[in-house]
């Protein structure tokens, strides 16, 4: 399999981007598979769950509350996890985040670090950072373990390496085994167990995300279908865990709401395989667990979002539905949208969290068809934070090119003077009107031909409505 160069690099050209995966036979063959299991599966358990509209609005209800005393809940969070043993830190940004995990191991003498799978590691490029300081990252998750030797990034929330066909899996991993390994899934999964046993063994210190954080008792949640988050946890003898501030609960009583729709979202499942629940560090007579416990909470802009309109899109849970269910993403997959966070989500996060410029397009990489709010577990508004986001580039400078700024310059000049929008419908019909029978303008000429290398464009009616009413309308036939 040869690299394009998007799984790899984040902020390409989205058009250009998206072309190139349309035109991938091998990742179109994956994103079909995608659809076809994960997407289906969704649709079924909430289906099959006779209270899931209740549980649903439940879970939305107990985050808005949350995000409305955000400050409030963090305290009693850190209040527990110091209550447990535990060490709280706040970073403002990716770069305070990474200084502190860095300055963790360094205090421990780290060496080697085995990860479970974190998106908001992938937002603060943890990786990287680590591994330039000289210490081995070892990612446990199987599909993290995959896309960490390919060289790629995620592409997606729930299975990074959606983009990739057993086949595709096969021939990264063989170099690994010295031998052509088979495009077998489960065979596959075994040679990759056996290689990540010896590294939770001879880890120093463990790296987790969140999948959510219990204010009243200090806990983190953990949810998993591999097991590789509770090695993670136990064997290494720090664990530190990174989250973003919106991940944060107020009470045990709330978390089995978030469970029961989580999974159902993610992969249809009444309940994930694994939930580890880890209450800081290791406590007199355990037998396992970490020396120490640190768990960081991530800012990264996430207050400023709080502070605005869109403060709805901090409600994700990041369990993939939507990504599943958009007709956008099933067709171009995860990369093409050049951030972290891919799908109708991630094309609201991303602007919000590192700016519209250069992001401009992912506003608009959406029908607005509604299929990501109906598959949301948590009922955001996708389409209208997309439609938010749209407005707020057209007043950007690069919300409105030069031709488009002319065109809307003259249909204002026309609606002003009501000779010329006569003059200019009357052209319409009898210029193009009446030689399109079709209905439809397949090429539009110049500058306007961006809009039809896409789609077509409805042509002008072949009769105005106004010479319509004079000769029928007024007679009321």
């Amino acid at each position: 399999m040869t690299s394009t160069g998007y799984e790899v690099h984040e902020h390409h050209e989205f058009l250009a981007a998206s072309e190139r995966a349309l035109a991938d036979a091998n990742l179109q063959l994956a994103l079909a598979n995608l659809g076809d299991t994960l997407g289906q599966r969704n649709r079924d358990a909430f289906r099959a769950f006779a209270g899931s509209d209740a549980m649903r609005d439940a879970a939305r209800r107990i985050k808005d509350e949350t995000l409305a005393d955000l400050d409030r809940h963090l305290a009693t969070l850190d209040d527990s996890v110091r209550r447990r043993g535990g060490t709280t830190h706040y970073a403002a940004d990716g770069d305070e985040a990474r200084r502190i995990v860095l300055d963790i191991i360094r205090a421990h003498g780290g060496r080697k670090v085995v990860k479970s799978k974190s998106m908001t590691t992938e937002e603060i490029h943890l990786n990287p950072a680590l591994e330039a300081a000289g210490i081995e990252v070892v990612e446990t998750d199987f599909g993290e373990y995959i896309i960490q030797v390919a060289g790629h990034r995620p592409s997606h929330l729930v299975a990074p390496a959606a983009h990739l066909t057993a086949s595709d899996v096969a021939t990264i991993l063989s170099p690994r085994a010295q031998a052509p390994l088979p495009s077998d899934a489960n065979q596959l999964a075994q040679f990759a167990r056996g290689q990540l046993r010896h590294e939770f063994a001879t880890a120093d210190i463990g790296i987790t995300g969140a999948n959510f954080a219990v204010a009243e008792t200090g806990s983190i949640v953990l949810i998993s279908n591999e097991g590789n988050a509770r090695l993670t946890t136990a064997l290494p003898r720090v664990h530190i865990a990174i989250m973003g501030m919106e991940k944060v609960i107020p009470r045990w009583d709330d978390l089995p709401v978030f469970l029961k729709v989580l999974a159902r979202a993610a992969t249809g499942q009444k309940l994930s395989v694994y939930t580890s629940i880890i209450s800081g560090a290791r406590q007199k007579g355990e037998l396992d667990g970490p020396e120490e416990f640190h768990l960081v909470v991530l800012d990264n802009g996430r207050s400023r979002i709080l502070a605005g309109p869109l403060r709805e899109s901090l409600f994700c849970i990041r369990c993939g539905a939507c990504l599943n269910a958009c007709p956008v993403y099933r067709n171009i997959g995860g990369h093409a949208y050049g951030g972290v966070y891919s799908g109708p989500i991630g094309a609201v996060l991303t602007p919000l969290y590192d700016g519209l410029q250069g992001n401009e397009d992912l506003p608009h990489a959406s029908s607005l068809c509604g299929a990501c709010q109906a598959a949301c577990p948590v009922r955001i508004a996708i389409p209208e934070l997309l439609v938010q986001l749209r407005e707020e580039l057209h007043h950007t400078p690069a919300g409105e090119g030069f031709m488009e700024g002319i065109a809307y310059k003259t249909w204002a000049w026309m609606l002003r003077r009501p000779w010329a929008y006569r003059l200019a419908t009357w052209l319409a019909t009898r210029l193009v009107g009446r030689w399109t029978p079709s209905g439809w303008l397949r090429r539009l000429p110049g500058p306007l031909g961006g809009w039809t290398e896409s789609r077509d464009f409805p042509a002008p009616a072949s009769e105005r409505f106004r010479d319509w009413w004079d000769r029928e309308g007024r007679h009321g036939t």
